[in-house]
């Protein structure tokens, strides 16, 4: 298992170095393209909800982000230092009601993008998992085991 962390100050400009670490990650640990963009969005996302609603905009606070990658799955896990909120009560973005609402999407948006969160520390940390192709299963996916998947087009 291969891990890294990062920490930045509770600032919305900061999401900048949460796209460059994604970024950075995808390269060094060779994240397919087809999960790429859901990463991106889901920890963005994540984190942007730490700076806002869990630190308030403090920047004395701090938001901490790590990456640990094993050969199926890569998992990012987002802490701030609020107060947390009850991720058990929330309303559903899609009711009829709730369509006109500016805000509300956020934790909808990224349980559908992980293929896994989890929430600790009374929702103060939340843990998205985004599970790998293997190289035998995006073969058996794209066509025979032995062709290389573009020869299938």
């Amino acid at each position: 298992m291969k891990q890294v962390k990062i920490q930045i100050p509770s600032l919305v400009e900061n999401i900048r170095v949460v796209e460059s670490f994604i970024d950075n990650s995808k390269d060094t640990f060779h994240i397919e393209d087809d999960i790429y963009g859901n990463i991106m969005v889901a920890v963005t996302e994540a984190v942007n909800n730490a700076i806002r609603h869990g630190n308030k905009f403090d920047k004395d606070k701090n938001v901490f982000l790590s990456l640990q990658v094993d050969k199926d799955r890569v998992k990012f896990e987002v802490e701030d230092e609020g107060e947390g909120f009850d991720y058990t009560n929330l309303i559903d973005p899609t009711a009829p009601e709730n369509l006109e609402n500016p805000g509300g999407r956020g934790i909808f948006l990224i349980r559908h993008l992980a293929d896994e969160v989890e929430f600790q520390k009374e929702g103060r940390n939340v843990q998205l998992t985004f599970l790998l192709n293997s190289p035998q299963e995006a073969s058996s996916i794209n066509g025979t085991e032995n062709e290389p998947a573009a020869a299938n087009l």
